[in-house]
């Protein structure tokens, strides 16, 4: 999404310009979808104004733990990640590839539904739209393609929101993936409140610059610009947790049979949940499901996960039995093996896993026991 002979510009919008946006992409056709409070989470739901947006609300995360709280300046943005990324949008956790009737002694085939509707992603994060693009390298950036999900992704509108309050489970800054969106979205919000209410764009495609140029707006000043920079600076300084990078594929790949394995094989739970909260785990799985009557089936995929038992199933059994070579292969694919495969790491630096790990297990804490390893190996010349 480059701008075409545009230079750096921005505007501000306030509140009224915000509703205009959301009315705007909405007049040009988009299903406009964004943060919503629902079941004690912020998730993704159809947004239609301002109003609908979690204003003056926060979540508290920590290892195996997820709370909203209240907070006192009306922040439309003030979350960090909910449960929900934008994956189950574009790479749907179930999805029918095609249905068969049956009419005499014919089979009649049915295609998918029609081309997907314009959709617009309001509040997408820094560490989500790595998530993003790491998904289209995967699923529509080699030999075969994901014709699903480039379909939907074609006619997606990305309002990106620079991150201002990391929860205690982030660490994008670590991995270069936020708070601050860089790249691959078409306007980039930076939200105010140093004593006013009001939000910085960044136009990011050309069509996100034709539509700010439709709302209204005014110039973004250079006190403008350094109050968005001191946002993204203190979400930076705020982080609480780092992921190692340097040598940590070599290490993860140079010890399959270490015993750090057994010790969160031991905690594990292999419930799945990592995988189904990731905004980068892509694994499938196919059925086929038959009517009751006979008259009908359809082919379906829906997500599968590596933690699953029947996951690595071959002909005579499966080959990962135990929780230890399960949490193994997530972990060491997530960090080490992905570089081998697509060139980047396989995660983000959003903290889901660790949020929503009934076990509480920290996949920065299990990396860092790894890396000291590692460390206290070269020590003794064993490394």
């Amino acid at each position: 999404m480059s701008v075409s002979g545009l230079p750096k510009a921005g505007a501000v919008l306030g509140l009224d310009g915000l509703e205009g946006l959301i009315d705007a992409l909405a007049d040009r056709g988009y299903a406009v979808l964004g943060p919503v409070e629902r079941d004690g989470a912020i998730v993704t739901g159809p947004i239609t104004g301002i109003g609908d947006l979690p204003a003056g609300r926060a979540d508290r995360q920590e290892a195996g733990t997820y709370r909203l709280t209240d907070r006192d300046d009306g922040a439309l943005f003030g979350y960090a990640v909910g449960p929900g990324s934008w994956k189950r949008q574009l790479h749907r956790p179930v999805e029918t590839l095609f249905r068969v009737r049956r009419i005499g002694e014919e089979l009649a085939f049915e295609p998918p539904p029609e081309k997907p509707p314009r959709t617009a992603f309001l509040g997408v994060r820094a560490c989500e739209l790595a998530a993003i693009a790491v998904q289209d390298r995967v699923l529509q950036g080699g030999r075969y393609v994901n014709t699903e999900y480039a379909g939907r992704r074609a006619n997606v509108f990305l309002v990106a929101v620079n991150c201002g309050d990391p929860a205690a489970t982030c660490f994008c800054a670590s991995l270069d993936t936020g708070p601050r969106a860089r790249r691959d979205y078409d306007i980039a919000l930076t939200e105010l409140l140093d004593g006013r209410h009001e939000f910085l764009a960044e136009p990011g495609s050309d069509s996100g610059a034709a539509l700010l140029a439709y709302l209204p707006t005014r110039p973004a000043t250079a006190a403008d610009w350094q109050a968005a920079e001191a946002v993204a600076g203190r979400a930076a300084a705020n982080m609480q947790r780092h992921m190692p990078t340097e040598g940590l594929k070599e290490t993860l790949q140079q010890h399959p049979e270490h015993p750090r394995w057994d010790d969160v094989g031991e905690r594990c739970l292999a419930c799945a949940n990592c995988t189904m909260v990731c905004p980068t785990c892509f694994c499938t799985t196919i059925e086929d499901r038959s009517d009751l009557d006979g008259q009908g089936a359809e082919r379906v995929r829906r997500w599968d996960s590596c933690f699953n038992g029947d996951f690595s199933y071959v002909h005579g059994g499966a080959v990962r039995t135990q929780t230890r070579s399960r949490y193994r292969q997530w972990m060491t694919h997530k960090l080490a093996h992905w570089w081998d495969q697509f060139g980047s790491s396989g995660c983000v630096g959003c903290g889901r896993c660790i949020a929503w790990c009934p076990a509480g297990i920290d996949i920065t804490a299990e990396a860092a026991a790894f890396m000291a390893s590692r460390e206290e190996g070269q020590a003794h010349g064993d490394a």
